[in-house]
């Protein structure tokens, strides 16, 4: 009986998800490593979608390389962040430069270490908080958005 309610014909599928990953890559100073997209010219934390057959780690390493030339360590996973409006759950980790030289690539015009203010200034919120809540130390937080603006918590 319940094999049989569980498949219902009238039953709505199951929402899909992207899954994507972000670097907040500190420096010893600690300054941020930021990038200006190609696609909008907005500024971000270098990501992307995660692959099928990689880790959550081992994808952020892998898109911080290839947005900006900077290979990372993983540190620690410091949010859980998503879009309600696009249906992205993006799963950020903090990480520590450990080489590589600062370059653009076809996702990126800019990239560029920032202080935390500018961040703050070049950054819409529902990113710029992406970087904020890793270096609080009080993470992994879970967070919200519609894409414009933080969706309160409850």
């Amino acid at each position: 009986m319940l094999l049989y309610m569980s498949q219902s014909q009238e039953a709505t599928p199951p929402p899909l998800h992207s899954v994507s990953v972000a670097g907040v890559v500190v420096r010893e100073d600690g300054r941020l490593l930021a990038i200006r997209r190609a696609d909008n010219g907005t500024w971000e934390l270098p990501g992307g979608i995660l692959e099928l057959d990689e880790t959550p780690e081992a994808g952020v390493a892998r898109e911080v390389l290839e947005e900006t030339g900077i290979h990372v360590e993983v540190d620690e996973l410091t949010g859980v962040y998503k879009n309600t409006t696009r249906g992205i759950v993006a799963l950020v980790f903090r990480c520590k430069p450990s080489g590589g030289t600062e370059r653009t690539s076809s996702e990126s015009t800019a990239v560029s270490w920032l202080t935390p203010d500018e961040v703050a200034e070049r950054m819409a919120e529902v990113f710029a908080i992406r970087l904020l809540d890793a270096l609080d130390g009080n993470g992994p937080h879970v967070r919200s958005h519609d894409g414009r603006r933080l969706i309160p918590a409850g």
